[in-house]
């Protein structure tokens, strides 16, 4: 009997073997788009500080003393306080950055967050508005924006935010020399306000006519319905552990059929 026979449990025995080794949860890859929808001139952002999650990180709170995590954010744009505490209270959350400094009109992305939808379904995120001492946008609940049901179908297509949705973290006082992102500020220098966290886009305009670390000449033009930032997501499917096995036993088959057509070839050529 041709030993050829024997080959399609062999590449069955293999599929299976492979797919028992890949992830048992299923997962989405997203990428996401961010935009400064700002007028020429105006507010720049900070990179974009994200996390997909289980929605029990909270940064800050309205109405209340900024803690660190969203110091780190608003006073510098680094997070250098903001991810280690989220890492700390959801340790399964899926953290990373969107982009440089963002001037108006500029747009950046980022792709390869592998998602699970049940277990971070929900989507924060927080940078610096620059010029300023300590503004920010962010957002106030965790479980705000839920990203993804549980098949990982995309409930939310896109975030936009208006210069209303702008946050004083109420922690600095207001001071051009001492601002980030204003040519000849010193960041690092700073006087404690001790206010609480609110919404503020108008002190903006006390920046009007100084030249930013990005060479252009500052003028806010803000109105409280003025659009100024767009996070926006799109999802592939990550192949599940039976998707891959299906992948897999069709490659076998497929290396069957031919090793069985070229044996048959052979033995109709021996035997002529």
């Amino acid at each position: 009997m041709p030993r050829f026979r024997h080959a399609l449990p062999g590449a069955a025995i293999l599929a299976l073997a492979l797919s028992a080794a890949l992830p048992a949860s299923a997962t989405v890859k997203v990428t996401v788009k961010i935009q400064n929808l700002a007028q020429a001139g105006s507010v720049s952002f900070a990179p974009l500080r994200i996390g997909f999650n289980s929605g029990v990180f909270d940064a800050f709170n309205a109405g209340t003393a900024a803690t660190a995590p969203i110091v780190s954010i608003a006073e510098g744009g680094s997070g250098s306080a903001w991810f280690p505490a989220f890492a700390a209270a959801d340790s399964d959350a899926v953290l990373g950055s969107v982009g440089g400094a963002l001037t108006p009109g500029a747009t950046a992305s980022a792709t390869g967050f592998v998602i699970n939808p049940v277990k971070n379904p929900f989507f924060t995120f927080a940078s610096m508005v620059l010029p300023s001492n300590d503004f920010f946008i962010g957002n106030d609940d965790p479980r705000e924006y839920r990203l993804f049901d549980n098949a990982g179908h995309l409930l939310i297509g896109s975030i936009d935010l208006l210069a209303s949705d702008i946050w004083n973290a109420g922690s600095e006082a207001f001071d051009p020399a001492n601002a980030a992102f204003v040519q000849g500020g010193v960041n690092a220098l700073r006087t404690p306000e001790n206010g609480v966290v609110g919404f503020n886009f108008a002190e903006l305009s006390n920046f009007d006519g100084l030249t930013t670390a990005a060479g252009y000449v500052f003028k806010s033009g803000l109105q409280r319905d003025t659009p100024v930032y767009r996070i926006t997501f799109s999802t592939t499917g990550v192949p599940e552990p039976a998707t891959w096995t299906m992948m897999l036993l069709g490659f076998g088959s497929s290396g069957w059929m031919l090793r069985r057509r070229r044996a048959a070839q052979r033995l109709a050529f021996a035997m002529a």
